[in-house]
């Protein structure tokens, strides 16, 4: 007998051709194969008598083929089977395009079911290229007579050749342990493993089908949930560095800001300054909307650890936004003397306060950092390289922190003797279910209001006819003062064979073509449009002095329209940009679109945010108002989810997850069932001790997830 560690190949009566095929979509070993789950099923168990069919129906029937022959269209050359069938009511004609293998399958006398849409020219009524299957004697089928799965396919292999291997599998699999509570499945009425893998694919009926599923869905959130609570447990047994502050502290270094925080403001760095206070480590989510102030809260949450002698690093997704919070805690800090440094893969430098900035060699700052003498360190992943060493790091901070693997943050942490507390932040704005999900283990703080005196930004979705006039706008603007940012889409022309490999190939490949978007849009405003004005582009490829240069003549006001990349997306604060215009708009997600509006509004002046594009669907228009309705980030987050899943937000770098996000979104009571139930099983059991098979199944589960 076959077990699920069996190579696919090995399976009985196997169709060795089709094998190569399954490899192509992953599936190695039975395990694959019967975790290859329908998207979605089809019932075709019902037989239509022949005499009840009707034109347009898709109909199963049964039959015994009464003709069959092979004809070559004169015109095109086309191989066309021909056949008629008859069953005790009537008889109709089917049709197969260049399949003429068909007719050695199904000679005259073959009992056959036949699924298919009835078609009718004139008078005569046929099937067009219906799915076939052969009736055994015992009038058993997989394909036909019953409802079916519809799979993930590739090319050389259909559904059809799925279920085929899977029949096969199941016939022979030796029984199926399981390893959930039996007590979990009766409370929730989900069948057990081996009856929920046999039923999954050929099911009585489509509900029992998604039922089935619904049993893995729920057992793939509950490890999740068992993971992120047992990572929680941890780390209360872990030992930290308390840094203890006192209220006075707090409110004497706010008095240095040029600004009042906001209540939630307040709270959050509250909530932090309290658990930094205790023996294990802080592991919180700061989340809150664009431009709600997320980066004072965590500067000053860093200055006040680094005035009691701990060492604290911020790290940043992209190295502009790692200057721009170096340049921020400068400005907003400029008598802290302790060392705030900047460290990324191409630029080095420490600033110890009242303008003594020094531009270090990347081997002396790490020296300064080693031996405790710089006391904030924001940069890149270049932070966690093998050669920087900290001397008693004690808070770890990390900006859009969903864009950071798991792995990365935990390289960090591990790396320390005593474990540093761990602060995230995200603009990203996640829906509760979602959170909890992804990020289960994280206590959460929200900054749920904007700054003060912040007025709403206008957005507008404009259309190709109203392009000129919303030129006019931005030239308005600009005569004015203000500053325009333009975005670009990632590829300019979809359809090209370049585009095609583009996709198909590397990142950098991948980001030519964003270079070469901008470029076009930049030819076309500085030379077209706004010949007179300052254009300057930006994007990912070019060297940090240049990237540093062209956004600090951008912050003077030196430069009136910058073209970018979405490398703007998060981090740029430019107070007297009053236009985000996004080019091709219905590319880009609601909540990256959300990102782009984030970069202006900032400062005193009305605000705008003109939404291009070229495509005339209803849809794509009220998807695109919709960022001008929705009340906040969070809302525009839910619809964005729904139509575009979460990959969209989540981006690739956690790459297996947005599988897991996307059944919390659909099913957000399984998600309460799941932690409920990871709930009850940790309380009575922490180690697992009692429940051997499920470790060694959570053990699996966090080796098949890609945690990168």
């Amino acid at each position: 007998m076959t077990t699920l560690e069996t190579p696919i190949e090995e399976i009985p009566r196997a169709m060795g051709l089709l094998v190569p095929k399954l490899k192509h979509l992953g599936i190695e070993t039975v395990r694959d194969l019967l975790y290859h789950f329908p998207v979605r099923y089809q019932d075709f168990s019902t037989i239509t008598p022949i005499r009840d069919v009707e034109p347009g129906e898709n109909v199963v029937i049964q039959g015994v083929i009464q003709e069959i022959k092979t004809i070559r269209t004169p015109r095109r050359g086309m191989f066309l089977v021909q056949a008629a069938i008859e069953d005790e009511t009537g008889g109709i004609e089917i049709v197969w395009f260049n399949q003429i293998y068909i007719r050695r399958q199904l000679p005259i006398g073959t009992r056959v079911n036949l699924a298919g849409k009835v078609m009718i020219k004139g008078t005569r009524m046929y099937l067009t290229s219906p799915m076939y299957e052969v009736v055994s004697e015992d009038g058993e089928t997989t394909h036909t007579g019953r409802v079916v799965g519809i799979y993930p396919e590739t090319r050389g292999i259909t559904s059809k050749g799925i279920r085929y291997f899977l029949d096969r599998a199941l016939n022979d699999l030796a029984p199926v342990e399981e390893y959930l509570p039996q007590a979990m499945l009766e409370k929730n009425d989900f069948p057990e493993i081996d009856t929920a893998l046999r039923t999954v694919h050929f099911p009585a009926s489509i509900e029992e089908g998604e039922h089935a599923q619904k049993r893995f869905d729920f057992e793939d959130l509950f490890f999740l949930q068992l993971y992120n609570l047992q990572e929680k447990l941890k780390l209360q047994e872990t030992k930290a560095t308390k840094i203890t502050i006192e209220v006075d502290e707090i409110k004497k270094l706010l008095t240095t800001l040029p600004f009042e925080l906001t209540p939630s403001q307040k709270q959050s760095l509250w909530e932090i300054i309290q658990e930094i206070g205790k023996g294990h480590p802080m592991n919180r989510l700061l989340q809150g909307d664009v431009g709600s102030g997320k980066t004072i809260v965590v500067a000053l949450a860093a200055i006040l650890a680094a005035e009691h002698g701990h060492q604290v690093v911020m790290m940043a997704p992209t190295e502009i936004l790692a200057r721009q919070h170096y340049k921020n805690l400068t400005r907003f800090f400029p008598r802290f003397e302790q060392g705030i440094a900047l460290l990324t893969a191409n630029e080095t430098r420490v600033n110890y306060g009242n303008n003594l900035e020094n531009d270090v060699k990347k081997k002396a700052l790490t020296e300064e950092i080693s031996a405790g003498k710089a006391k904030i360190i924001i940069g890149t992943h270049a932070v966690i390289q093998k050669n920087v060493e900290f001397k008693n790091l004690a808070l770890v901070i990390i900006d859009e922190q969903h864009r950071f693997g798991v792995r990365q943050r935990a390289k960090l942490l591990q790396e320390q003797k005593i474990a540093p507390h761990l602060l995230s932040m995200s603009a990203t704005p996640i829906p509760r279910t979602l959170n909890l999900t992804l990020f289960g283990d994280l206590d959460l703080s929200l900054i749920t209001e904007l700054p003060k005196n912040r007025k709403p930004i206008v957005t507008n979705v404009v259309d190709p006819k109203d392009r000129q006039q919303a030129y006019a706008f931005i030239r308005d603007q600009i005569k004015q003062g203000r500053q325009t940012f333009v975005v670009c889409p990632r590829i300019e022309e979809e359809s090209s064979d370049e585009a095609e490999k583009a996709q198909q190939s590397s990142w950098n490949a991948f980001q030519k073509l964003e270079i070469k978007s901008i470029k076009k849009e930049y030819e076309k405003l500085s030379k077209t449009i706004f010949p007179d004005l300052t254009i300057e582009m930006l994007h990912g490829k070019m060297k940090p002095k240049e990237k540093e240069d062209i956004m600090e003549r951008f912050s003077e006001g030196s430069i009136n329209i910058l073209v970018s990349t979405s490398v703007i997306e998060v981090g740029i604060d430019i107070p007297n940009a009053s236009v985000m215009m996004v080019e091709g708009a219905e590319r880009f997600g609601l909540a990256q679109l959300y990102q782009f509006r984030g970069r202006v509004g900032r400062g005193e002046h009305e605000s705008y945010c003109l939404l291009f594009t070229d495509a005339h669907s209803k849809t794509t228009h009220n998807r695109l108002k919709s960022i001008a309705e929705a009340k906040n980030g969070l809302e525009l987050a839910e619809r964005d989810l729904k139509l575009r899943g979460p990959g969209e937000f989540l981006g690739d770098i956690q790459t297996g997850m947005p599988d897991l996000a996307m059944k919390a979104l659909k099913y957000p009571h399984l998600v309460k069932s799941a932690r409920d139930a990871a709930q009850e099983i940790l309380t009575q059991d922490r180690t697992l001790k009692n429940h051997p098979k499920l470790k060694a199944h959570l053990t699996q589960f966090q080796s098949q997830v890609h945690w990168e």
